[in-house]
């Protein structure tokens, strides 16, 4: 099928019904009985039900059907846009859209669109990339929609698009053969009929003598009155009470964020489960590398999923997920070669973590200690690895009277502080602690976090956000987009909250085990899990922290803290916390110092409405750059011996 071909679905706006305009009521200029008084008072009644009517269109905005009629014209916008279409993110972004809002409603009228619009999203972007993995995942949605919908009008369009793509982009002619099978005998009288006969000839098949010859495919009225009915159909059953059956847990989505020396993967589970893993060493002469699997027992593989995730990042080189034996689904990410890698489970909603990173930063400290009597040594894995492009390191600027080989020791252990990535916590759909007078945690953060951005610019820090608007991201992304751009410090802002509205208080935190019921809670809140989970979570923490910055963790949490504490308390009555420790999730797998600050306690009315104060914000600021400061004036003053 030519590239600029569009398939007549794609043509019509779905679910047009929601688009049209409802007429407004006319006033009749015959009737001239009502009076003056009368008409002034309809038409005011007029203009109220008008208001309402506005006032009640963000709710419907926010609707599976009308974001996906958003997602669907940004589609279409993005095809015409060859600046930029040529760019992988676009296309990502797009697709993780779509498969929002299938995973909103997995059964309602948008589902099966969606879906269908998460293959088209993965053939675009296939058409670019020319990658096989893109085509894979391609095909792989486009039969998903049949297999879960196959009473639906767009069921026999996947079929006939996953049958091109296997013939035309991955040359297998036996599949497509079945595929373009099956869907003559499944939909002898759909409209995809004809071009499904011309193909299947083409490749040598036999047209299945079920199918007759003489049918028509359906009128454009017949297609579209034949979608609404299923919509109506699907509606129905969303509905209808679900039935209990075995194996109902479903792995609903894979996600995932990369750099060259990092990767972390999540695994979205639609409840808890069992799970076991193990790492598989290679076998060259199938050709399979370092595989890591992940069993799921008692859940099955959503039909969002991607059944083949490319990466190619230099870390991983793809996800593979599937039926492993009914109950058990298995994730199996292929390593370029032996890597580190981390297991944690998160909770509400449960979640599997998976970090996997180059063993080289093991390597680095005795890397260096060689370079100090006689050059590097280098592993035989590390040397396969250097062929892979790496991002050269800015120069660092000695301090005064510093002796060279010592800087170079700084910099290659990484005492250096450039870039910092500031986390406003909470946004978006999780506002957070409410405070006194309504005052909203997310957007105390959010005001906070760019007022210390722009005082740790003006020292001449480079600045990142992990949100810059009321954006809601899950709690592990949070941390791995610190990974990912290789962050050297990581402050995460909250303000703390407390049924006692006469608790108030600043306190600092790092990722250790909670040591006082007053860490257990805040950890509990942050986390959204009960004080058990914590208690619980502090189990499995001991193997992270053996792999995290914990003692640069706590030379910034005491810096930053002692600073803020000096600076505020001799201008107001101030009550300090301390530095304390708990197993925060948003701190989990953090690869440079990471601390959470909690402002102050947004329950107190005092507190509230300094937080809520600019002058305050600006003081509460310049106090922690001060301590960022002063942390790196300690770890530089290696440099300086």
């Amino acid at each position: 099928m030519p590239d600029g071909r569009q398939m007549r679905n794609e043509r019509a706006t779905p679910d047009e019904g929601i688009l049209k305009n409802t007429a407004a009521p006319r006033l009749e200029s015959r009737h001239t009985s009502w009076g003056p008084a009368l008409a002034v008072l309809f038409l005011s009644a007029l203009l109220l039900a008008a208001a309402l009517l506005l006032q009640a269109a963000p709710a419907s905005a926010a609707s599976p059907a009308a974001s996906f009629n958003a997602a669907w014209k940004d589609f279409h916008a993005l095809l015409k846009d060859s600046r930029r279409n040529k760019y992988r993110d676009q296309w990502k972004r797009l697709e993780s859209r779509f498969q929002d809002i299938y995973t909103a409603d997995p059964s309602g009228p948008t589902a099966p669109k969606a879906l269908y619009f998460t293959a088209r999203t993965n053939e675009e972007l296939a058409k670019r990339s020319m990658l096989k993995a893109d085509f894979l995942t391609a095909v792989d949605y486009f039969l998903r929609v049949p297999a879960k919908f196959p009473g639906h009008s767009w069921s026999d369009d996947c079929l006939y698009r996953a049958a091109f793509i296997q013939q035309e982009h991955l040359n297998q002619k036996t599949a497509a053969r079945e595929t373009l099978t099956r869907c003559l005998k499944a939909y002898p009288k759909g409209d995809m009929r004809r071009r499904a006969e011309e193909l299947l000839t083409q490749l040598g098949g036999d047209v299945p003598s079920a199918v007759s010859r003489t049918a028509k495919a359906p009128a454009k009225a017949t297609v579209q009155a034949r979608d609404h009915a299923d919509e109506a159909r699907d509606a129905a059953a969303r509905d209808a009470p679900k039935p209990s059956v075995p194996g109902a847990t479903e792995l609903a989505r894979v996600r995932y964020q990369s750099s060259d020396s990092y990767t972390r993967i999540v695994l979205d589970i639609t409840d808890e489960v069992p799970y076991r893993y193990q790492i598989l060493d290679p076998v060259p002469d199938k050709r399979l590398p370092y595989r890591l699997y992940v069993d799921l027992e008692g859940a099955a593989v959503g039909p969002a999923v991607a059944g083949d995730i490319s990466i190619a990042d230099g870390i991983l080189r793809r996800v593979r997920t599937g039926q492993n034996k009914p109950g058990t689904a298995r994730v199996v990410l292929d390593f370029q070669d032996f890597q580190k890698y981390q297991i944690f489970a998160l909770e509400n909603p449960f979640r599997l973590v998976i970090d996997v990173s180059a063993p080289e930063d093991d390597a680095k400290a005795s890397q260096v200690a060689a370079a100090s009597v006689g050059g590097p040594r280098r592993s035989a894995s590390s040397a396969a690895r250097s062929a892979r492009p790496a991002k050269k390191p800015e120069p660092y600027k000695l301090p005064a009277g510093s002796k060279s080989q010592v800087g170079d020791l700084v910099e290659q252990l990484g005492l250096t502080v450039h870039t910092i990535m500031i986390d406003p916590g909470h946004g978006g759909k999780d506002p957070g602690a409410i405070g006194y007078g309504k005052l909203r945690e997310k957007d105390v953060n959010l005001r906070f976090a760019k007022v210390l951005g722009a005082h740790l610019k003006k020292q001449g820090f480079e600045v990142l956000y992990t949100r810059t608007d009321d954006t809601f991201i899950p709690l592990e992304e949070r941390t791995a987009m610190a990974n990912v751009r290789k962050a050297d410090l990581f402050i995460s802002v909250h303000c703390n909250a407390h049924r006692d509205r006469s608790m108030r208080g600043f306190e600092t935190y790092y990722l250790n085990l909670a040591r006082s019921k007053d860490a257990v809670r805040v950890a509990a809140r942050e986390n959204a899990v009960t004080t058990k989970r914590i208690s619980d979570l502090q189990f499995i923490l001991t193997d992270l922290m053996l792999n995290s910055k914990m003692k640069e963790s706590k030379d910034l949490a005491s810096s930053v803290h002692d600073c803020t504490v000096d600076d505020i308390g001799k201008h107001y009555s101030f009550i300090d916390h301390g530095v304390r420790t708990a197993p925060f999730y948003v701190l989990m797998g953090a690869k440079m110092p990471s601390i959470l600050v909690e402002l102050g306690y947004i329950t107190n009315k005092t507190e509230a409405g300094r937080l809520n104060s600019k002058s305050y914000l600006e003081r509460q600021a310049a106090a922690l750059t001060r301590g960022v400061l002063a942390y790196k004036r300690q770890i530089e003053r290696f440099a300086s011996l």
